[in-house]
């Protein structure tokens, strides 16, 4: 969630990743998950998030696909101990299956999400285009930037497995420059390796990179950056629409309806670079002002 989580898995690989997403079932319905062996004071949202999905899948029937999902963050995780996830099989009805997942460490739930999946049936089909936006060969890495900035990378941003290219200003350039202010805030992303072909792994990757930079987008549009600030996701919902591979590159097309009461909305859709839309994404988060400096 945020610049900030570029870093959050510091030193971490593709494959490194990919096994922390591959959780341990340690009974039907009980499942093992862990952090990286480096990383923040508290589990990455988009992490937790990811691994959830990956239990509440494997209990799914094989033809069923997730459709969506709804979540909330209740306590900061420890990435000192495994998080246990407890999957409930709610209903597998004739088109339609659906679990809930809590995710528990020190005996108390951290994180719950309720998923539904659906077997592939014909429909109606339509939807909105995709912004007019440069591709992504055309721009620089967040990491890119921020080492152009500032000459050395900030100490919370290494190589990371999720490569993010803004087409538009990074939080701490609208902070310094007001006229860069804006409520939207359209993303390239793509895994930095190659995914296996199943449809889970490709969802959980998008799930887990959906939580990177949809609270910047507040941030874009007050002028700030993470200096004097205090930032968590509470919840966060997707819906996603048409398969996709999170290998290749999308566009997150991301904006900001509203922000009060120490708390922001954002919004963002997901295209593949044909324009067709795959996902719709949700969150709400907590963002205090903690003090009146910016970026130092």
């Amino acid at each position: 969630m945020s610049e900030i989580a570029e870093g959050q898995g510091r030193g971490q690989s593709l494959d490194d990743l990919l096994a922390v997403l591959d959780l341990e079932r340690i009974e039907v319905n009980i499942f093992r998950g862990s952090s990286p062996e480096e990383g923040p004071q508290r589990v990455f949202g988009g992490l937790v998030a990811g691994q959830a999905l990956v239990a509440a899948g494997r209990t799914a029937p094989e033809d069923r696909y997730v459709h969506s999902l709804h979540a909330y963050f209740i306590r900061p995780g420890d990435p000192s101990v495994p998080i246990v996830y407890e999957v409930d099989r709610v209903r597998d009805g004739r088109s339609f299956t659906t679990r809930r997942v809590v995710a528990v460490q020190h005996g108390k739930p951290i994180f719950t999400l309720s998923a539904s999946f659906h077997k592939e049936e014909p429909g109606l089909d339509h939807q909105i285009p995709m912004p007019d936006v440069p591709p992504p060969e055309e721009l620089p890495s967040t990491r890119e930037r921020l080492q152009e900035a500032f000459g050395k990378l900030p100490g919370f941003v290494t190589w990371h497995p999720i490569e993010l290219r803004p087409t538009g200003p990074l939080s701490f350039e609208a902070e310094r420059d007001p006229r860069l202010r804006t409520a939207t805030n359209p993303v390239w992303l793509k895994v930095d390796g190659k995914l296996p072909d199943d449809r889970l792994t490709q969802v959980c990757l998008m799930t887990y990179a959906s939580d990177m930079t949809l609270l910047d987008t507040v941030l874009l549009r007050h002028g700030r950056s993470f200096a004097g600030i205090s930032m968590a996701s509470l919840d966060h919902a997707m819906w996603f629409h048409r398969p996709f591979r999170a290998d290749e590159w999308l566009l997150y097309a991301q904006e900001t309806p509203t922000a009060q009461g120490a708390r922001g909305l954002a919004r963002g859709l997901v295209y593949t670079r044909e324009g067709e839309l795959v996902c719709s994404v949700v969150q709400e988060g907590m963002i205090r002002v903690i003090d009146a400096e910016g970026w130092s």
